[in-house]
């Protein structure tokens, strides 16, 4: 199983120079698992930048993969990673959820880099 980082997906909708890391992971959707936060995080951030339409259409195209809900013993152990690694709450979440289902985590998010069970690429500017 997978999970993309919020920043993955952002990637992949807007044919990013990294898309092509991200491509093959998040169209395999049978193996791709998609956390709560990250719908919440993607919609907004094609919604500032384009439009209500066009952000509902990213969800529905990241709701083919499994979506995984917060629920409180995944929060717990996402509030553990965030005071240990010292990451943000979105990234803490999104930590938590690849580790709960043994999957790999596929970021361009410096934050991750060098962590097992991560695949990482430099986010080209």
């Amino acid at each position: 199983m997978n999970v993309v980082d919020s920043s993955g997906w952002l990637e992949y909708f807007i044919n990013g120079s990294n898309a092509g890391f991200f491509a093959p992971v998040i169209e395999n959707t049978d193996e791709v698992l998609v956390p709560t936060i990250s719908l919440f995080e993607v919609f907004k951030r094609v919604l500032m930048v384009k439009d209500r339409n066009d952000a509902l259409e990213a969800v529905a195209i990241m709701k083919d993969g499994h979506v995984v809900d917060l629920d409180d013993s995944l929060a717990l152990v996402a509030a553990e990673l965030s005071y240990e690694l010292k990451l943000p709450l979105a990234d803490s979440i999104i930590l938590a959820t690849a580790r709960a289902h043994n999957a790999t985590l596929w970021t361009q998010d410096e934050h991750f880099k060098g962590m097992d069970g991560v695949k990482y690429i430099e986010k080209k500017r």
